[in-house]
């Protein structure tokens, strides 16, 4: 191929990302700025509470309770060559804490949230719900897409809470039933050893994974294409872009809480 030929398309590639970059970022901040505005619809944002939160406590708690449990065996086996077994516990609570917690609930949410969401609106808009929206006044973006990031906002964290908890306590089913640890001690030395940082980090990192989750799901599904292929496009660049934005935002956060 000409190299000449071969640059020009490497640059209307970048240049194509970067594009696509940017309507993302204005995407996201027209959403928080139409949060801030009324009118609100408490309807559409109980809704999505409902669906993003409840809906999605079966998901996150078999997740974590199989991670935990199975994070337990791991560490126990892997310790077990150093002599170093006693520090299931700890490293149980501080893996689920600081990871694993936040991270596989965000690729849950991902999977089934960010999905739903993009489907959703992206099917309204082929079928031309949105344009009635408009014709009616009604602005699609305060409409569908801000309830939906701020419940994710908010019920995302809640999620992480839980998933941590339940992993933790996964890890602690199979120590004290299967590897013969105390339960007092098990949950003495979890306890001790968390740090108020590991917690807040979890939960920011929550907020923000359920942020990216619901934020793809909305900017896919408005510009989804026509027809059932758009549709599924929309819904299978969804699902990516929140994947890979929850774990570069994981990676970022991860170095930031480091710092600290």
């Amino acid at each position: 191929m000409n190299p000449i030929a071969l640059l020009a398309r490497l640059g209307r590639t970048a240049l194509a990302g970067m594009a696509a970059v940017g309507r993302a970022a204005l995407f996201a901040l027209g959403a928080f700025s139409h949060m801030l505005r009324p009118p609100y619809y408490p309807r559409e944002f109980f809704q999505a509470l409902l669906n993003i939160g409840w809906l999605s406590l079966p998901v996150v708690g078999l997740t974590a309770i199989f991670t935990g449990g199975a994070l337990a065996l791991q560490i126990y086996a892997g310790g077990a060559r150093f002599n170093a077994e006693a520090v299931v516990p700890q490293i149980v609570a501080i893996g689920m804490v600081r990871e694993l917690g936040p991270v596989l609930v965000g690729l849950m949410i991902a999977a089934r949230v960010t999905s739903s969401i993009a489907a959703e609106i992206a099917t309204m808009k082929v079928t031309e719900q949105i344009d009635a929206l408009v014709t009616l006044s009604t602005d699609p973006m305060k409409y569908l897409v801000a309830p939906r990031v701020l419940a994710a906002l908010i019920t995302v964290p809640v999620l992480v809470g839980v998933g941590d908890i339940i992993g933790i306590m996964g890890g602690y089913t199979v120590a004290v039933q299967n590897l013969g640890f105390n339960a007092a001690a098990y949950l003495k030395n979890t306890v001790d050893f968390l740090e108020a940082l590991d917690i807040i980090s979890s939960l920011t990192k929550g907020a923000a994974f359920g942020t990216i989750a619901a934020l793809m799901g909305c900017y896919y599904g408005m510009q989804s294409g026509r027809g059932a292929q758009g549709v599924g496009r929309a819904t299978k660049g969804s699902v990516e872009s929140a994947a890979v934005l929850i774990l570069a935002a994981n990676f970022i956060l991860t170095g930031v809480f480091f710092s600290l």
